[in-house]
């Protein structure tokens, strides 16, 4: 989605034919009074008029391509790079809605020394409750199940079960308590507790009653400034390979590239788009 002309230029210095890739104009697409329509529709409750829903679908190409996505012109969008994150996400939310019973989160994958390990939620909820926590702890498993992994949960704290006290972890605690209320929760998990503690197998000796049966491959962080704070650690001082933020839990497949990715970040983003496409959403 851009302009032609400008498109097209950038394509030439990289040796790419023109046309082997489709350019979609949102301000000239035949499709703008429809996706007009359906938007209005959306937001007219919501103190949106019929003009604005049209600016959004001309000006902004993220509302543009969800609109793409939401009437099945296109399967899945990889956006940002030049947007910060959170705009992007709240002009997909204009559009999309999370998929049912699902939370929308960000999931980061982290490789390094032949270990991937997950960490969530490392760019959608600032401040998460118990509740919060559980429903990024079940919709972690399931995407890193889909990944071909068994997931092992850990729920991150500065506390290990229980000590030191504190309002986080608190919070932490909570959430175990409601996955332990559920029932039927087909993944491993355990908190609260350090990060060493979740990593180190030799630590199970200290706590014999874990129920991990291994190293915890999912960490989820009690706010996303210890998530994302934490990635960025990992990627800039160690040779750790992160992949992500990764959006899951909208309904259509979008992935949202931060502010000064790279070209493999982008990629990468994109991969994981079109295995959600395929995976995911039984496309």
């Amino acid at each position: 989605i851009g302009r032609e002309a400008q498109v097209e230029r950038a394509m030439e210095q990289m040796g790419v034919a023109k046309g082997s890739l489709e350019i979609i104009n949102a301000r000239v697409s035949d499709n703008n009074p429809l996706y007009t329509d359906m938007l209005y529709a959306r937001l007219q409750r919501d103190g949106y008029l019929k003009r604005d829903a049209q600016r959004l679908v001309n000006q902004d190409r993220n509302v543009f391509g969800c609109c793409m996505l939401k009437n099945g012109d296109a399967d899945g969008m990889v956006t940002g790079v030049t947007r910060n994150y959170d705009v992007a996400l709240n002009d997909s939310l204009l559009v999309l809605d999370p998929i049912p019973g699902q939370a929308v989160i960000g999931m980061s994958m982290v490789i390094n020394r032949g270990r991937t390990v997950f960490i969530a939620d490392t760019s959608v909820t600032e401040l998460p409750q118990g509740e919060d926590l559980a429903n990024i702890a079940m919709e972690s498993a399931r995407a890193v199940r889909s990944l071909g992994f068994s997931p092992r949960v850990a729920f991150l704290s500065y506390s290990t079960f229980g000590n030191p006290m504190g309002e986080r972890g608190e919070k932490v605690r909570e959430a175990v308590a409601i996955l332990d209320s559920m029932g039927g929760i087909d993944f491993e998990y355990e908190g609260d507790m350090s990060a060493d503690v979740a990593l180190n197998p030799s630590h199970k000796l200290l706590y014999p009653f874990s129920r991990l049966t291994g190293p915890a491959n999912v960490l989820v962080m009690p706010a996303i400034h210890a998530a994302s704070i934490s990635t960025k650690l990992l990627e800039s001082m160690s040779r750790a390979t992160v992949i992500g933020p990764m959006l899951l839990g909208l309904e259509k497949p979008v992935q949202i590239a931060s502010l000064g990715a790279t070209v493999g970040d982008i990629v990468n983003l994109a991969t994981i788009a079109a295995f959600d496409v395929d995976h995911v959403h039984g496309s």
